[in-house]
């Protein structure tokens, strides 16, 4: 699923078309459990959500929904999709009614607790940065990592950075700066237009990743920007994804589910307010509208790939 949104944008109408009429907000596009980290605000707080809108674009709301829960029966194997989807419904409905960014530091002490970084995570983080070769980076990715640094005279080196799996391949840079006593350091990736709006045939269509990101209801993370076409962020310790595996075993539980969708509410309705047009539509929808759908979803996705699998 990861790294082939391309392919679930060309698809997904084909094999849900009955979602297609739907009420269309700004949404993630590509979103999946892994697309969930934390940042620090500009309060110092330390905020849990979604962490990459590359993808962002105007489409039927309901394809953020079941993308995730497609993500989430494909990791955990299928066998409870009933569960998985009441709950990410559950959560969206409670952030349609409340929306809200989810402030580890206010509530959701139990989630802060489970994705807080540890001491060994820390040192793992700043020795992977350490293995990065020094190579100067091209002018307009100097112009905007600068822009990005605490001050503007700051001194940087540049270095590739590999990392994520949708955009490989795509030009990405980081500065590493020594600043008052620790390190600082900005990344920045080329922006392209969301493989959806491609899909549609308009591949000229505005990018909308930051609008989506600076949402009514989001607390951002203060140096997340887009300049000149590149996405610039502050990587740190807590300034990151959560990753699937042995150590994330809660990404699989239902209370980390329901605050998924609760997030995902609050960015639908974070540019322009469809509250009521997507309550309308989620009442007529048959009640396990979202499993039928993820279960076609994860069916095709499966199939896609023992196509793909024997000839890689």
């Amino acid at each position: 699923l990861r790294a082939t949104y391309w392919r679930w944008s060309e698809t997904i109408l084909d094999i849900c078309p009955d979602l297609a009429s739907l009420p269309s907000v700004l949404a993630v596009g590509d979103v999946h459990l892994e697309n969930f980290g934390t940042w620090r605000d500009a309060e110092g707080r330390l905020v849990f959500g979604v962490n990459d809108f590359d993808e962002a674009a105007e489409m039927p709301f309901a394809l953020d929904l079941v993308r995730l829960a497609t993500s989430a029966l494909l990791a955990d194997g299928g066998s409870n999709a009933n569960d998985i989807c009441s709950a990410l419904l559950d959560g969206y409905n409670s952030g349609l009614d409340s929306p809200r960014p989810i402030v580890l530091d206010a509530d959701w002490r139990w989630l802060h607790d489970l994705v807080a970084v540890s001491e060994r995570q820390r040192e793992k983080f700043w020795t992977k940065l350490d293995q990065n070769r020094a190579e100067q980076a091209p002018a307009r990715f100097i112009s905007a990592l600068r822009q990005a640094m605490p001050e503007q005279h700051t001194k940087f080196q540049t270095a590739r950075r590999i990392a994520g799996a949708g955009s490989l391949g795509r030009p990405r840079w980081m500065a590493l700066a020594q600043w008052r006593g620790g390190p600082a350091v900005r990344e920045a990736k080329a922006l392209l237009p969301s493989a959806w709006t491609r899909a549609r045939g308009n591949a000229a269509a505005q990018t909308h990743c930051g609008d989506i990101a600076d949402g009514k209801y989001r607390s951002p993370d203060p140096w997340y920007q887009v300049v000149d076409k590149i996405i610039v962020r502050r990587l740190s310790p807590n300034n990151r994804k959560i990753e699937a595996g042995k150590r994330a075993k809660f990404l699989h539980e239902r209370r980390l589910h329901e605050v998924m969708g609760h997030d995902i509410a609050s960015l639908h309705l974070g540019r322009r307010n469809m509250r009521g047009a997507i309550k309308s539509a989620l009442s007529r929808q048959d009640k396990d509208w979202l499993s039928v759908a993820a279960k076609r979803a994860a069916s095709a996705v499966i199939a896609e790939f023992k196509q793909w699998a024997p000839a890689n």
